[in-house]
């Protein structure tokens, strides 16, 4: 089964130039300028902005419990966002060498990918247990939610667990063959099997997507009890995790379904066009800008880093 999956046939439309007509031609060199002008504007603008943000919510935090001996649970699960999306950032200057891509081993674009897919599970997660602490203080529980909740390093190292071990399964799936070749290196690596997409979209959009939404269901339907806050008083006191949520799923919604589309061209044996792969690169970038922007609303939004 393990090596039924032969994916050499694979390739990048742009590597394979059997154009037929100049209409194809003008596409394919148009392509490549947006991913080369969208690669220079993430990483003038997007890249040490994102970075910058996230030192600050390093200093401040630190700082914090420094001072007062005691790190509050969102504060807690925000530096683990943050550490998380500063690792994407850095792993997201492998789109430097675009519209062409990074030149590696088999083996080295698997570690890679498994180190994004680690920052990228993690994060969604983390984002889930915010949203989970958030609704607690509004609804306090009298279940063992609630004692679960106040152990934070407990929950920051199930996801870490949980995170580790998707990110082990899509490096199995990425293949297990010819490690030592040279190949285009790309995070979600193109020579990957199809389920390698298949999982991604299940466990890094589907699920955490659907406990998100739920979360803002129960926020926005049940009647919260008298001595709560107001609903509007609530999304004032802890904007950042709000405004993070709804910007990871619209970013994540584009990325997932380009990801989805390119699993139906390896089922169909197809390559696709230059304008798929372009649409899959531009998704990528948008994946790491929405890193460097949540890191930012943190800063801005966020009571501690104001």
């Amino acid at each position: 089964r393990m090596t039924s999956h032969n994916m050499t046939w694979i390739s990048y439309p742009s590597k394979n130039l059997a154009f037929i007509s100049p209409e194809e031609i003008e596409a394919f060199i148009a392509s490549q300028n947006i991913i080369s002008r969208l690669m220079h504007c993430y990483i003038a603008f997007f890249v040490p902005t994102g970075l910058i943000a996230g030192i600050c919510i390093l200093i401040v935090f630190i700082k914090n419990y420094l001072q007062y001996k005691v790190i509050e649970n969102l504060d807690l699960l925000l530096l683990h966002f943050t550490i998380s999306n500063i690792i994407m950032i850095f792993l997201s200057f492998t789109v430097i060498t675009r519209p062409d891509y990074l030149q590696a081993t088999h083996l080295v674009c698997n570690v890679l990918s498994f180190f994004f897919n680690f920052s990228y599970f993690n994060s969604q997660y983390v984002l889930i247990l915010t949203l989970l602490i958030l609704l607690l203080k509004r609804f306090p529980p009298r279940t063992a939610l609630s004692k679960a909740t106040q152990r934070p390093i407990l929950c920051v190292g199930f996801v870490l667990i949980y995170a580790f071990c998707l990110s082990l399964t899509e490096a199995v799936l990425v293949g297990t063959d010819n490690y030592h070749l040279a190949t285009d290196c790309q995070l979600d690596p193109l020579f990957a099997w199809p389920e390698y997409e298949i999982i991604k979209f299940t466990f890094g959009f589907g699920i955490p997507s659907f406990l998100q939404i739920l979360c803002f269901t129960v926020l926005f339907a049940k009647e919260a009890p008298a001595e709560a806050p107001a609903l509007q008083q609530h999304i004032r006191t802890y904007p950042a995790a709000y405004i993070i949520s709804i910007t990871i799923f619209i970013c994540h919604l584009f990325y997932n379904v380009m990801i989805l589309f390119r699993t139906t061209f390896k089922l169909q044996k197809s390559i696709g066009t230059p304008k798929n792969e372009l649409v899959m690169n531009i998704a990528e970038i948008v994946v790491f800008c929405e890193s460097c922007a949540s890191l930012v609303f943190i800063l801005c939004f966020h009571k501690p880093c104001k």
